[in-house]
């Protein structure tokens, strides 16, 4: 199976990024890297393997696995001989898109994942910027992403509390600007499968020109339906 595949569902860890905001999981570079060997052997299509604005030591980290299981040969990592993409988490601001891209830079397969919130409690109280504002700011950003690097991921955070219309406008400005996936994040863990399936089907099938991008799903376990949601999304579409 392939990227080329339409019927291929792509396997998207974050672990070394999301995951290590558990309690108690914080890792050493080494041990980033050492995870992210494991997840290129066990056939992880995407590995984001950090936040690299966030600080020197996680740069470094995101940086080396780049570096190194980003460029894996033949079968040294990786059951298909493929090296996974390596992903980069930045927020939608220049600083952050730059910094996210130098450190991916050495994969063969690099990829920058920005995000900004696109649910009304979110736009008001922590990015107090209009919805006006939010979807200029989001097509800026993309466009100077994917003047950076060409595999480009755009999440709305907080998209299930977000208004449906405000989402299919703002995801048909950002596949315009060059987004090449857009993942839907249930940030707070908040709604069930069967509205998350309604969900996903209706971007699929209202965001102008659906068909040229991947969508993902990222689904938090706050109500315990991380699982079924993330099936539900992906039988959506």
């Amino acid at each position: 199976m392939s990227f080329s595949d339409p019927n291929y569902v792509r396997i998207f860890d974050t672990t070394l990024r999301d995951g290590e905001q558990s309690p108690g999981a914080t890792m050493t570079s080494a041990e980033k890297r050492e995870v992210a060997i494991t997840l290129a052997r066990l056939g992880v299509d995407i590995i984001e393997a950090g936040f690299p604005a966030a600080s020197p030591d996680d740069w470094a980290a995101v940086h080396r696995i780049a570096e190194t299981v980003g460029n894996a040969s033949g079968h040294e990592f990786t059951p298909s001989g493929m090296p996974p993409v390596i992903c980069g988490l930045a927020r939608a601001r220049k600083n952050d898109i730059q910094c996210a891209a130098d450190a991916v830079k050495p994969a063969k397969r690099p990829r920058i994942h920005l995000f900004l919130a696109t649910s009304p409690i979110h736009m008001e109280h922590k990015l107090r910027m209009t919805p006006t504002e939010v979807k200029a700011r989001a097509v800026e950003m993309v466009t100077f992403a994917r003047s950076l690097c060409e595999d480009i991921e755009f999440s709305p955070e907080d998209a299930g509390r977000s208004d449906p219309d405000f989402l299919v406008d703002v995801l048909s400005a950002v596949v315009a600007a060059g987004a090449t996936t857009l993942n839907i994040p249930d940030t707070v863990g908040y709604v069930m499968p069967s509205e998350y399936s309604h969900l996903i089907a209706r971007l699929k099938k209202d965001v102008a020109r659906a068909d040229n991008v991947t969508f993902s799903t990222h689904c938090h376990d706050d109500l315990g339906c991380a699982t079924a949601n993330s099936l539900a999304g992906v039988l959506a579409g």
